[in-house]
């Protein structure tokens, strides 16, 4: 079943309101002009990359909007990854409002920059595998890529997330806020590694693939 476009508009505008008000309320003011820019940068290019596979391949789009972990393990991943992110996204607010941190523009525009280049990852892992899913499951039809991003390492989509989050504080002008989202590679490493059983385990001509491409996250390094 395709998703409809009323539900994608929704969870659109619920995504866009929940880290608004992460951001905002904390901070205790909408003077706050790196909070404002960061989701320019998240937000605006979502629009596109929304109405492209919402007119292109509308069932990958139905298969990201999937939020229900079969995997026990994922669950429990999936649970300690949202208690991160909100954290994450509470203490540059309270930075903000309390002055505790003084980053300067460069490093806050460079940092956007990153933002937006993880981005671009994963919008490029997403046009190369359309079974890239946001929950962990083999599906029917489903086969093995090895091209594109896949062809350098097993997960870029979380490399480019990766990015994305530890650049996040900075672009939102908190050295503070590092401290979580470093929480992120952890996170991410437990989720990749549960996942990868699953592939082995379900999806045929993975175990080969994983012989041919060894790094797992971060190209030339694991």
């Amino acid at each position: 079943m395709v998703i409809s476009t009323k539900k994608i508009v929704g969870l659109f505008i619920a995504s866009l309101l929940t880290i608004g008000a992460m951001l905002f309320i904390p901070a205790g003011t909408l003077d706050y002009w790196q909070g404002w820019i960061y989701i320019g940068v998240v937000f605006f290019p979502a629009i596109f990359t929304i109405a492209y596979f919402a007119k292109k391949d509308p069932q990958f789009l139905e298969r990201r909007m999937r939020y229900d972990e079969k995997e026990a393990a994922q669950k429990k991943i999936v649970s300690l990854g949202t208690l991160v992110f909100i954290i994450g996204f509470l203490i540059p607010g309270l930075d903000q409002r309390y002055g505790w941190s003084a980053v300067p523009i460069e490093q806050i525009i460079i940092a956007n920059i990153m933002v937006f280049v993880g981005y671009i990852i994963i919008i490029i892992t997403m046009k190369e595998n359309r079974f890239a899913a946001r929950t962990v499951a083999v599906e029917k039809g489903q086969t093995v890529i090895t091209s594109g991003p896949y062809s350098i390492v097993r997960h870029p989509m979380y490399f480019g997330v990766l990015i994305m989050y530890l650049a996040t504080p900075i672009a939102l002008g908190s050295y503070i806020a590092i401290i979580p989202f470093l929480l992120v590679i952890p996170v991410l490493v437990l989720r990749l590694l549960n996942e990868e059983e699953v592939l082995k385990r379900e999806l045929s001509g993975y175990n080969e693939y994983c012989e041919k491409t060894r790094y797992h996250l971060i190209p030339w390094i694991w």
